[in-house]
């Protein structure tokens, strides 16, 4: 949709100008581009129409889109007279918008990601060296995970460029946050063996499981996308999993084989010594926490839980009015332009439904007087301003342009859909369909709220019981699912306010609520198989009560300093000027922090400590007897640090 706009009215020299673009382009026309028909004037005089169809019929082709749109663009901008606004929107044009936005996903957000990791990095360690080791494990995962993405995308899995940019930040969130927990294990036996090799053994045995738990928490999650009806959702399913099982296995291959070699040398100039003594379980920030929180666990669980509803109420300001229409942040020319059609002309005029009413018996008079019947039919539907013929063909068809009132991507527009078919179905068969770019993210949005309510419940059960095999008990994984669910439910409530409040957006993709669930709910449970798996070996030697104390005491540094990388690449995603992209990210990141400062600080070791040893129900720990040093604290004892996912607090 070519718009010509005046505000004072289109002179003399406007329309000659708009005839000479119609001709030249008729004369030469850009790639896959029809003869353009006459322009079509607005009613108040100050704008004009040329309708020029791009055919991708043949084959569905980004590079031929992208280059009429541009020649279009280019052309029509050429000797336009002073005052004169041009600009080229309609469907055409916001794709091509979009695929150019997402064309510069990957190096963007590649370069904003991996600085971001090179800067936590270097405060976590303190060392001008040691970064590049974990920093070079996770670039190689995400590099081999685009060549594994490349591999499905011509087995014929649906990759879009919304995918690519949250597999990225995927990769390098989790890989590092994995690299965090096994390099943290990996110092604290440097100080309890001479030999580099050895200790690295004995660091990947011992943290290794736990990154396999996370890790298969998350690749389970995420494969449930799979059972998506959008095919941009399904599609980040396998390929998500790929991703992490690509830095998982990284992570417990290459990292472990570069820390042998590098040893201790790599942390200068904070080198862990043969001998050193870690003092995390008895001192430090997150024991002082944990004994603070340990005298009244009941009014700490409450008071947080009360503190995150209050965060909830945010939800309130959910909407799902955001569509292809406000989806950019920043100005882009599509969206120029269908703000000035929407001054002169039907809002949905720049993007027309299509009604195609197929070919029928009873011969050509029998078909006329059908067409016929369907146009007068959406004709009377209440929101259609006009219909027009547009094309016949013996094989297809009858084409019609249904153009509504309005603006094609709006929610009243979307609301017209369901009438529309109803009615021109009743007046020419059930085999008439409507599509176009308004019914397209209508059923898009129908099919988004279907994947909502089917794949969360599954994710639930298979996150549940991966929960219930690692801890091996059952009121402890329905603990931690009730907490993980509460955590989400904030962070999307602190996402609604600030989008609508602060940030100013129009609405709230669809899909915002699924991604977040499946991203939260796993990265989420990913920090409480970290701590509660060391819990329950702290339990055994010290009882529930004092275990939690120390797990927390050894795992809060590395989970923290984990949590905050995790929460910068997800934010990461808003340096990209999709509001989408921006909202996954904001939303991610928060529910991150969330859940690393408050859910699992807080929330999960103050109802640990108050349920005591029947949160290890069924289990033999529920029933474990009473020693005489429960309770009571000895100093830090090196085989009770043992397990699975933990450190000492040296990584941060």
């Amino acid at each position: 949709m070519i718009v010509y706009h005046r505000d004072g009215g289109l002179t003399a020299a406007d329309r000659a100008a708009i005839a000479r673009d119609r001709a030249s382009l008729n004369a030469d026309p850009p790639p896959a581009t029809a003869p353009i028909p006459p322009a079509i004037p607005s009613r108040d005089g100050r704008a004009a129409l040329l309708i020029a169809s791009i055919d991708t019929s043949d084959r569905v082709d980004e590079d031929l889109l992208i280059g009429a749109t541009d020649e279009l663009r280019d052309r029509v901008a050429e000797g336009v007279p002073a005052g004169l606004v041009v600009k080229v929107s309609g469907p055409a044009g916001f794709s091509t918008d979009a695929v150019k936005v997402f064309e510069q996903i990957n190096g963007t957000l590649l370069l904003a990601t991996a600085s971001l990791v090179f800067v936590l990095l270097i405060l976590i360690y303190r060392s001008p060296i040691f970064w590049a080791i974990p920093l070079v494990t996770v670039l190689f995962a995400e590099v081999l995970s685009r060549g594994i993405g490349y591999w499905l995308a011509k087995a014929g899995v649906t990759i879009n460029g919304q995918t690519s940019g949250v597999l990225s930040v995927l990769v390098f969130g989790v890989g590092t946050d994995y690299a965090l927990l096994l390099v943290a294990r990996y110092r604290e036996e440097l100080r309890r063996h001479e030999d580099k090799h050895e200790a690295a053994a004995i660091a990947l045995r011992r943290a290794g499981p736990a990154v396999f738990a996370s890790g298969m928490t998350v690749i389970a999650a995420l494969l449930c996308l799979s059972l998506a009806e959008v095919n941009g959702t399904a599609g980040l399913g396998p390929v998500g999993a790929f991703g992490v099982a690509l830095a998982m296995l990284a992570m417990l291959t290459l990292l472990p084989a570069l820390l042998a070699i590098t040893g201790r040398r790599a942390f200068w100039p904070f080198v862990p010594h043969f001998g050193d003594a870690g003092t995390d379980e008895t001192h430090g920030l997150w024991r002082r926490l944990g004994e603070r929180i340990r005298p009244r666990p009941r009014r700490v669980w409450i008071g947080t839980t009360v503190a995150l509803l209050v965060l909830c109420l945010g939800l309130t300001q959910m909407n799902s009015d955001l569509t292809s229409g406000n989806a950019f942040r920043g100005d882009v020319e599509s969206v120029e332009g269908q703000e000035l059609i929407a001054q002169s002309f039907p809002a949905g005029a720049n993007a027309p439904t299509n009604v195609i009413v197929p070919p029928g018996g009873g011969g050509p008079a029998a078909g006329a007087a059908r067409v016929a019947a369907v146009g007068r039919a959406a004709a009377g539907v209440d929101g259609v301003a006009a219909v027009l013929p547009v094309e016949r063909d013996p094989d297809e068809g009858t084409l019609l342009h249904v153009t509504l009132e309005a603006e094609p991507y709006s929610e009243r527009a979307f609301d017209v859909i369901e009438p529309l078919r109803g009615a021109v179905k009743a007046a020419g068969g059930d085999a008439v369909l409507v599509g176009g770019p308004t019914a397209e993210e209508r059923d898009l949005r129908v099919s988004t709220a279907r994947d909502n309510r089917l794949i969360v419940p599954i994710v639930l059960v298979v996150v549940f019981l991966i929960l219930a095999a690692v801890l091996r008990a059952l009121l402890l994984p329905l603990l931690l699912m009730a907490t993980v669910i509460l955590s989400y439910a904030a962070a999307l409530g602190i996402g609604a306010f600030f989008f609508m409040e602060v940030f100013g957006f129009d609405g709230i993709d669809p899909a915002l609520p699924l991604f977040a669930f499946i991203f939260l709910v796993a990265l989420g449970v990913d920090y409480n198989i970290f701590l509660m798996a060391r819990v329950r070996e702290e339990a055994h030697a010290h009882g529930t009560r004092l275990g939690v104390v120390r797990g927390l005491a050894v795992t809060g540094a590395v989970i923290t300093s984990a949590g905050i990388v995790l929460a910068g690449t997800f934010s990461t995603l808003a340096v990209l000027p999709l509001v989408v992209l921006t909202e996954i990210g904001f939303t991610i990141a928060i529910g991150v922090l969330l859940d690393t400062f408050v859910v699992r600080s807080i929330l999960v070791p103050a109802l640990a400590l108050d349920v005591g040893d029947r949160v290890w129900w069924p289990s033999a720990l529920a029933h474990r007897a009473a020693r005489p040093d429960d309770e009571r604290e000895e100093g830090p004892e090196p085989a009770a640090a043992e397990t699975a996912g933990s450190g000492s607090g040296g990584a941060a």
